[in-house]
């Protein structure tokens, strides 16, 4: 102990720090990871204390980085060897640990390049911080461009072809059938009879991608469908109005569960006047068990950030509790998550999980049930959520922990 302490007083006397706090005290956690990201872009390493003050930020003093925190509003303080001495003892002694920020992540959203009716989370989210990304689609995804990032956004999205299940409320609508036309042209454009094979193809082409090494993180429709997608394979489970074939009579007995990255032992609900993919959602979005936004919470896990480094990275927040959201995917029935998957947030009144993260490959996945943190029922049509309004939303930090996570290492430490 007496080594570690003499040697980490040996380095940082060597310079001064500055340290994003990620406590009570920050004000604007949002944009703080956008000082992060910016310090990671200028190939300048951070140190994230996990656990420590909400996961602070402890960087090499740079006067542009003091500058962007005055002109963002991001609170930070200067750090002096004795200071510093006793950070790092601090952390040596709790439940808390060190990972090294090295590498700019490479960001991309897969998002149909029309406006759609509705906003996604994730794009509010890294625009209001300033991080950079790109958006993608399927013509990029086909060939091959995803091995161009280093992590992975699925837009609101429906991977079973099937329009997002609004073909009750809004089969009529203007935006309904240019997004029914679009997906039908990009089909036939790439070599698919119909919407929903194109769809498959794509997550199987996306599965492929984390097998490899990407990081995939997905929120609302996109968690169940996806995997709804992987366990149909080939098989139509798709009612005659999306794509003018009738259903597989044995579409739920043809279910491969073992292609799923989270979920099985799910039933499809393959009603077109259902608006709702499966019972993995819980609670249904065709008949909400609505406690309103006052009631509804749920908790995160904390794990041990010595040794489960990744949930830890993913959970860090400064509070436990968050403010609940629905979505057409609100969160996930417990009995149908795969015994593997790490749980880091639920209800533990209803056991609805909230928040999961697991592995496949060489690469990770994280589901998030719920559309927006900070809007508690958005529906189609409603403005966008005003970040600047929500700069210390736990909901919307857990989002932008996902986007720091290929960038860590565990840092070694010296004995």
């Amino acid at each position: 102990m007496k080594i570690l302490l003499f040697l980490c007083f040996v380095t940082i006397s060597l310079s001064q720090k500055i340290i994003i706090p990620m406590d009570q005290s920050q004000n604007d956690h949002l944009k703080a990871y956008g000082i992060a990201y910016l310090t990671l872009k200028n190939n300048i390493n951070i140190e994230w204390l996990l656990n420590y003050h909400g996961g602070s930020f402890l960087i090499d003093e740079h006067q542009f980085i003091k500058t962007e925190c005055k002109i963002r509003g991001v609170t930070f303080n200067l750090v002096n060897a004795n200071e510093l001495l006793n950070i790092y003892s601090s952390i040596d002694q709790g439940n808390m640990d060190i990972v090294l920020l090295e590498k700019k992540p490479n960001i991309a959203i897969y998002t149909p390049p029309n406006k759609q009716p509705w906003d996604d989370a994730v794009t509010l989210a890294l625009t209001y911080a300033e991080v950079d990304y790109k958006t993608l689609w399927d013509n990029e995804v086909f060939t091959g461009k995803l091995e161009k990032y280093d992590w992975l956004h699925l837009h609101h999205e429906d991977f079973t072809g099937q329009y997002g299940k609004f073909y009750r409320s809004h089969r009529n609508a203007k935006w309904y059938k240019d997004q029914q036309k679009q997906f039908q042209n990009m089909a036939t454009t790439l070599g698919y009879s119909s919407v929903h094979k194109h769809k498959k193809a794509m997550t199987r082409k996306i599965k492929n991608y984390v097998k490899n090494g990407g990081f995939l993180f997905a929120m609302c429709s996109a968690t169940d469908s996806y995997d709804i997608a992987l366990a149909m394979g080939e098989t139509d489970g798709v009612d005659y109005v999306f794509d003018g074939t009738p259903i597989d009579p044995n579409a739920q007995a043809k279910l491969d569960f073992t292609q799923c990255f989270a979920f099985e032992n799910f039933t499809i609900l393959s009603d077109p006047m259902v608006y709702e993919f499966s019972d993995i959602d819980f609670p249904p979005s065709h008949n909400p068990i609505t406690k309103g936004a006052k009631a509804d919470y749920f908790s995160l896990f904390e794990f041990s950030a010595k040794y489960d480094p990744v949930p830890t990275m993913l959970t860090q927040n400064h509070v436990p509790i968050i403010k609940g959201f629905m979505g057409q995917t609100t969160g996930f029935h417990k009995d149908k998550i795969k015994k593997h998957i790490v749980i880091m947030g639920e209800d533990p009144a209803s056991k609805q999980v909230k928040y999961l993260h697991g592995n496949f490959g060489k690469g990770t996945f994280t589901f998030y049930g719920g559309h927006d943190p900070e809007d508690y029922q958005h529906f189609v049509g409603d403005p966008p959520t005003d970040l600047s309004l929500h700069r210390n939303s736990p909901g919307y930090r857990l989002i932008l922990n996902n986007i720091l996570f290929p960038a860590a290492r565990k840092k070694e430490r010296k004995t």
